[in-house]
């Protein structure tokens, strides 16, 4: 995630200082001029700025790397890598099926890692939901309720946010990659409102109160009043009655000089 955090923060700046306007457009996702030999474009894409603002851009790539270094620390650099490049690679089939259909391939220049970067988001909300942020930088909230905000925008921009179909349709382009990695954990969240407990997990309260059902139950003849085992569970073991003791208190072999005296 570093890598691509750099990489967008390189070519913002290198942006910034273009007068001319012209490296972005070597950079953006073109069908036509990929298919004419300049096939960088399948990959520089996702370095294409989506702010304006140097400030509010900063955070969002800072954001973005907390998020995805985190998942990155949780599911190892293989699996991780494999889900980003999965979201590039479904943009890439999305732009060409777009193009194939008729979409002019100046308009195919709006795809940018804006989506894949959300579907990084999704899944960092599905494995940490109760996880709080500031929200406006003062507004704890929890992560899954930003993560509905999101989906809810998800939907808006499909509804209004192209009017050429299917180009509109990039945001689930998105949410299917998150799908593909996360939908275990986003259905186990909506439909287990509890940890989901496995089979094999044993309950040990309640395996410890049944053992110890079992041991009453048995019959015995002599039971330390200091370990408490019994002739029943130890049979080998010997037991004794202190002559010291007021009263009759019994012993194993371990405690018979090795106790307090009973004094009635």
């Amino acid at each position: 995630m570093l890598y691509v955090i750099a990489g967008n923060a390189v070519v913002y700046l290198l942006s910034m200082m273009d007068r001319t306007n012209q490296l972005l457009g070597y950079l953006v996702f073109e069908p036509y001029l990929i298919l004419h030999g300049q096939i960088w474009r399948l990959v520089t894409f996702i370095f294409i700025p989506t702010g304006s603002n140097i400030f509010l851009y900063a955070l969002t790539l800072y954001f973005y790397y907390f998020i995805g270094s985190s998942l990155e620390n949780q599911w190892g650099s293989g699996r991780f890598t494999i889900f980003y490049f999965s979201g590039i690679l479904l943009n890439i089939i999305f732009g060409f099926v777009c193009y194939l259909c008729g979409i002019p391939s100046i308009f195919l220049i709006v795809l940018s890692s804006y989506y894949i970067n959300m579907s990084l988001f999704f899944a960092f909300a599905a494995m940490w939901p109760e996880q709080r942020v500031l929200f406006m930088f003062f507004i704890p909230i929890k992560i899954k309720w930003l993560a509905y905000l999101d989906a809810a925008l998800f939907i808006y921009d499909i509804a209004t946010g192209f009017s050429i179909f299917p180009l509109n349709m990039e945001p689930l382009v998105a949410f299917l990659n998150f799908l593909l990695f996360c939908g275990h954990d986003l259905f186990s969240h909506i439909f287990y409102r509890r940890p989901h407990r496995s089979s094999t997990v044993i309950n040990f309260k309640k395996a410890a109160k049944q053992a110890s059902n079992n041991q009453s139950s048995k019959a015995y003849r002599h039971k330390c009043e200091v370990c408490g085992r019994t002739d029943a569970d130890y049979p080998d073991l010997e037991f004794r009655y202190c002559s010291r003791c007021e009263g009759f208190h019994c012993f194993c072999q371990d405690h018979i000089n090795n106790h307090v005296h009973f004094k009635e």
